[in-house]
């Protein structure tokens, strides 16, 4: 393992691509992170901290310490920020109930900001601020949401995380790297 002075010896960033899914190995043959990873990250137990699923894409963190994972993935802990595209005509009403908070089977799922950014034909680009993480959390709030227009329900197309509380996306898709020593301060810093 390669590291600086200036490299946190707790945290690691990866951009994950699409196709590839969070754990350490899958019965199925399937791609894993830990693919893209060197070995050093499966052999020391690096563990990603929260998922994506296979169809999501963007920032994933990693860490040895079980502490600062639980920290930053209780509900509270940080605010993610994710770039979404939505099949469906996305109203300020939508907005509205997405932030209130919809039922979904026994979840209460909600967004704290959402932030239209895009529109390209029947197509809306988001982008949703959560502050914990339920399975799925992003895709199936907008799966309740109904597009007036088509009659259908919302269904996000496209996720990508950008954010992770004070740490923003800066690698290529299916790079790694190891956030700064001050990246790391400021992450921390303000978890509960």
């Amino acid at each position: 393992m390669e590291t600086t002075p200036n490299n946190s010896k707790l945290l690691f960033a990866l951009n994950k691509p699409k196709g590839y899914l969070v754990t350490r190995s899958d019965d199925l043959g399937r791609k894993t992170v830990y693919d893209l990873l060197p070995q050093w990250a499966y052999d020391d137990g690096w563990m990603p901290i929260g998922r994506l699923d296979l169809d999501s894409k963007g920032l994933l963190l990693f860490t040895q310490e079980g502490k600062v994972g639980h920290k930053l993935t209780q509900p509270g802990g940080c605010i993610k920020v994710y770039e979404i595209w939505v099949r469906g005509h996305v109203s300020e009403e939508h907005i509205a109930q997405a932030i209130k908070g919809v039922k979904h089977k026994e979840d209460i799922l909600k967004a704290l900001v959402i932030e239209k950014i895009g529109i390209g034909g029947a197509k809306t680009k988001l982008r949703v601020q959560i502050n914990e993480g339920k399975n799925r959390h992003i895709r199936r709030l907008f799966g309740v949401l109904k597009d007036k227009k088509f009659r259908t329900s919302l269904k996000v197309l496209e996720l990508k995380r950008v954010n992770i509380g004070s740490f923003s996306l800066n690698i290529e898709s299916g790079k790694w790297n190891f956030l700064s020593v001050e990246e790391e301060k400021a992450l921390l810093l303000n978890l509960h």
